[in-house]
């Protein structure tokens, strides 16, 4: 068996705080490698909460005395104090990542997916490697605690959520590989803005025609490739031009104009005064 944790060194009856926002008492991965099945029985619960999601395969569960398969993409909530039992079975080649926590925040920040002690235990959240980096993090920072550690594990577990509530809100499905391309753009120009970048070259990188590339930029974006990419050469220029006392001339180049006269007319189109102009009215 493969497994993986992390723990906060606290005592038993220190699990539950609901005196304090939120903290993460241990988190963890379970993986079968060749032992035929794994069951955890808790007569009496624990303290904390605990979250567990399937990430592959599929794993047994006893909740509120029924017995229920979860298939993977799924999460699965016990409360504190409650009668726990899983299973895992080799056959079902189950991947499990697990969190427990408490705080005065756990309930409501669980009731935003969904998750109750009263109502829905079971959520469908997708099999999203996200929330594998997400929980890895936690276990990160419960084995080698630095400054902070208790800080940035609860953020974890709340962008863990937050993802949760996205993919939901989004329909609960992979994205298609379109929309995947068309967000790598977005990111490709934020990062490479100053260089020449050609718009046929990058299309034909994603084996796409160059039409076919821009109408699906506008479709997923609002607008042409280009269009985006002059709106954040601008948008650099006018922090450049608030910021600094570099030459005008100067920021054109670091944005990837090479011409000034070419960068004063771009700019001017674009914000109805030339860059010099534009810095003399700055406040």
């Amino acid at each position: 068996m493969y497994t993986n944790t992390g723990y906060l060194d606290i005592s038993d009856v220190e699990l539950e705080d609901n005196t304090i926002p939120l903290r993460i008492n241990c988190c963890g991965v379970y993986r079968l490698l060749t032992r035929v099945s794994m069951t955890t029985i808790r007569a009496t619960g624990r303290p904390d909460y605990q979250l567990l999601y399937i990430a592959s395969g599929k794993a047994e569960f006893v909740l509120k005395g029924e017995a229920v398969t979860i298939p993977a993409g799924s999460m699965v909530l016990y409360g504190p104090g409650e009668y726990q039992q899983y299973t895992y079975l080799l056959e079902d080649r189950p991947e499990v990542f697990w969190v427990h926590f408490t705080g005065y925040e756990a309930a409501g920040l669980l009731s935003s997916t969904g998750l109750s002690l009263e109502g829905r235990r079971i959520l469908r959240t997708g099999c999203v490697s996200r929330y594998q980096e997400l929980f890895l993090s936690m276990i990160r920072e419960l084995q080698l605690p630095r400054p902070l550690s208790g800080d940035f594990s609860s953020l974890y577990f709340k962008q863990l959520l937050l993802t949760v509530q996205r993919q939901i809100a989004e329909g609960g499905k992979n994205k298609p590989q379109i929309q995947k391309d068309m967000e790598h753009a977005v990111q490709f120009f934020h990062e490479n803005f100053s260089a020449d970048i050609d718009i046929s070259n990058y299309a034909a990188s994603l084996h796409m025609s160059t039409c076919w590339f821009i109408r699906s930029f506008k479709q997923y974006v609002g607008v042409p490739p280009c269009k985006y990419l002059t709106s954040i050469r601008i948008n650099k220029a006018k922090e450049l031009l608030e910021s600094t006392d570099c030459p005008v001339s100067e920021i054109g180049s670091i944005i990837g104009y090479e011409n000034p006269l070419y960068f004063s007319r771009i700019f001017k189109k674009q914000t109805g005064l030339s860059p010099a102009a534009y810095r003399k009215v700055l406040p």
